[in-house]
């Protein structure tokens, strides 16, 4: 049942704050005590399922079977209108884009463990601005070794071939063909339950590969500089407090090596840093769940001409259930980023958002969704702002096909000396899916 759910949510995606008191504290260690007893999971948060993440049986792919694995091919097909496809804050030219993006996931079907694979890609036509044509993939594989019922062991790998959108803050202006890297992935997690308290564990790595681009008068923009490894390792602790509530704190070690300088008068943006989050996640009854953390970030860079980066920092996410057919999400963020603006090392990256939901019959769904971030650049005189919105629907024919509609505006604004490019963007989508 996981499988199909994560399948039919997997569709629908496409197409398309407080915790318990100290005054709670004695009615939560009794209800601990039966709920132990009982051998509940203190740390589930399923007694509520989002309209995204329902079950829907009667339309969701049967896929193939291969022995003990079931095979789930896809295929989507985008139709998008972009009246602004250069991100230029004026002479913006519209196109017709056509992207096909056919998807293969292989998932076992074991009482124990797991072990899943998949195969993506995007073929992106233009009908008239045929240099902004693409080929994208993206492979990987994901497994987990369930060592007792209160311990795994997981992995995965992923490798991908992604070319930055036009929107990026970070991608060179006025190049013939859009900037694509290749990004290597890998990641290796621990979790144990013992009692009211989870202990976990995880350790990633990621290698950006850039290519060059070249200007439309001919100059080469290298883009070696933005080549890098970045290594992370976390660990985290829960404690339950309750079968709805449990507190935890959550540590972060990261470590950026970078494989040039930026020029011959700027080093290479080498950095450690770290972040430091303590919060709760919770479930209030039938009407929300959610997490909320908050706590303090850091970067320091090895080189003297970058300043560190630090300050306040965390992470957010609510969901509200006014009814069983609507479902309310809102979010928010606060990190250090990488940047890819000559001059400077990093950025804080602060964002909020929310979305809507909502099942208006069981295979007609609506969504719309509005978010706002802000980028404040360390080194240069730069903050950049940018407001996303889109409104959508997915009609769910059948079992196997799926259609969507969906309507978005991207807009960015730039403050500062070295402010950059203002523009907005607005996109009609259609798509079609395939499963089978």
């Amino acid at each position: 049942m996981a499988s199909r759910t994560s399948r039919i949510s997997l569709i629908i995606s496409l197409l398309a704050l407080t915790s318990a008191g100290a005054s709670h504290a004695q009615t939560a260690a009794s209800t601990l005590t039966q709920a132990q007893v009982e051998g509940a999971d203190l740390f589930a948060r399923d007694r509520n399922v989002s309209v995204r993440e329902r079950p829907r049986p009667e339309y969701e792919a049967l896929g193939l079977t291969a022995g003990t694995f079931a095979v789930y091919p896809l295929l989507q097909i985008d139709a998008e209108h972009n009246d602004n496809i250069f991100a230029t804050a004026t002479g913006a030219d519209s196109d017709w884009i056509v992207r096909l993006k056919p998807e293969i996931q292989v998932e076992s079907g074991w009482s124990r463990h797991s072990l899943s694979a998949f195969a993506r890609g995007t073929i992106a036509r233009y009908q008239d601005f045929d240099a902004e044509n693409y080929e994208d993939w993206d492979v990987g594989a994901n497994g987990r070794l369930d060592i007792t019922r209160a311990s795994n062991i997981a992995g995965g790998v992923n490798f991908a071939s992604i070319t930055e959108p036009r929107t990026s803050s970070n991608a060179p202006a006025s190049t013939r063909e859009p900037v694509s890297y290749d990004l290597a992935s890998s990641f290796l997690a621990a979790s144990h339950v013992a009692g009211r308290v989870k202990l976990s564990a995880r350790g990633d790595r990621r290698e950006f590969d850039y290519q060059d681009a070249v200007t439309l008068g001919g100059t080469l923009v290298d883009q070696d500089n933005r080549d890098r490894t970045i290594s992370s390792l976390t660990g985290r602790v829960d404690v339950a407090l309750s079968p709805a509530t449990a507190l935890f704190v959550q540590a972060t070690t990261n470590k950026r090596d970078y494989d040039t300088a930026v020029s011959a008068l700027l080093p290479a943006r080498d950095s450690e840093g770290y972040e430091v989050l303590a919060g709760a996640n919770f479930e209030v009854g039938a009407v929300a769940r959610g997490e909320i953390a908050v706590g303090y970030i850091a970067q320091d860079f090895d080189a003297a001409v970058y300043d560190e980066i630090d300050g306040f920092g965390g992470r957010a996410q609510l969901e509200w259930f006014p009814t069983q057919l609507t479902t309310v999400t809102t979010f928010g963020s606060r990190t250090i980023e990488d940047s890819g603006i000559v001059g400077s090392g990093g950025y804080l990256s602060t964002s909020v958002g929310a979305r809507v939901d909502h099942e208006l019959m069981r295979n007609v769904l609506l969504n719309a969704e509005a978010s706002l971030s802000t980028d404040a650049y360390e080194g240069i005189d730069r903050e950049d702002q940018r407001l996303q919105l889109s409104v959508g629907g997915t009609y769910l024919l059948n079992r196997n096909v799926g259609v969507s509609l969906s309507v978005g505006r991207f807009e960015q604004t730039s403050d500062g000396l070295a402010g950059g490019a203002e523009f907005d963007a607005n996109r009609l989508t259609a798509t079609l899916v395939a499963q089978f």
